[in-house]
């Protein structure tokens, strides 16, 4: 059996083409093309934006795989391939010249009274009302609490995604290098009643981050995790931690996170 590639991508029509000539280029030098998930595959590239990358970590389950990524979408900060420089990367990957980062997924652990669930994210996971709704929420940190949350939700992210969501609603950058947890609110109100910190909140890699909706919104509360909703009946709390598991990210050999952060959002 050959060296096998796994290459996943959206249905837009600038990745389709990309996927072909990718294909073929791929044939050319000796490697075995698959378009679905493969065990056997030393490598999955994803064709797309920072959406089509996540879709493709869990159509593929978490894999143990490395992926990589080749951006036709906006901004693309996962994705790390221009399809211009496919013969380049072809050619970098062959000789070695890459490096390896390994992201630590979140893990959010919901229990309702059914039993408990376990969800896995590279991003975040939010916790906020449906229908758009203000909602009330109790925040433990390592067991000790630290506010009664009133407002439209709260994002709890890991660093890689710190440049997502997070930093949508005011939440701070963090390297990827440094392995923590981030609560950042959406839209805090504080009032007599609830007491809120505007800001986000930044907790150690080893933290449990607890959330509990007050009885009222046990049944109108949703899970959001990597952009994929989640409903649960009766949900009594959610805990969330940095999990051992991880997800394998293959770079250029010039890549450097605050480069990357300014090149994306800064244009230089």
């Amino acid at each position: 059996m050959g060296r096998i590639v796994t290459i996943n991508s959206n249905k837009v029509q600038r990745s389709l083409d990309t996927r072909k000539l990718l294909h073929k280029k791929l044939i050319e030098v000796g490697f075995d093309v698959d378009y679905e998930y493969n065990p056997e595959a030393e490598l999955i590239i994803s064709i797309g934006g920072d959406g089509c990358f996540l879709q493709t970590i869990r159509d593929y389950n978490l894999p143990n795989v490395p992926l990589v990524g080749i951006n036709t979408g906006h901004l693309g900060f996962f994705p790390d391939i221009s399809p211009k420089d496919i013969d380049i990367f072809i050619q970098s990957y062959l000789e070695g010249d890459y490096i390896t980062q390994e992201l630590p997924l979140l893990q959010a652990k919901v229990t309702t009274s059914d039993g408990c669930c376990n969800i896995f994210g590279i991003n975040e996971a939010v916790v906020k009302g449906d229908k758009s709704r203000t909602i009330h929420l109790k925040l433990d940190i390592n067991n000790k609490r630290v506010q009664n949350f009133s407002g439209d939700g709260l994002i709890i992210s890991t660093s890689a995604g710190s440049t997502a969501y997070n930093y949508a609603v005011g939440g701070s950058i963090v390297d990827t290098s440094l392995n923590v947890i981030q609560v950042a609110p959406i839209s805090p109100i504080n009032t007599n009643a609830y007491r809120c910190f505007t800001s986000s909140i930044i907790c150690s890699h080893d933290s449990i981050v607890d959330i509990s909706p007050e009885c009222d919104f046990e049944n109108s509360t949703l899970v959001v995790v990597d952009g994929l909703e989640y409903n649960f009946k009766e949900i009594d709390n959610i805990k969330l931690s940095i999990s051992d598991r991880k997800i394998k990210l293959l770079r250029t050999s010039n890549y450097e996170f605050w480069s990357r952060v300014c090149e994306k959002f800064l244009n230089f």
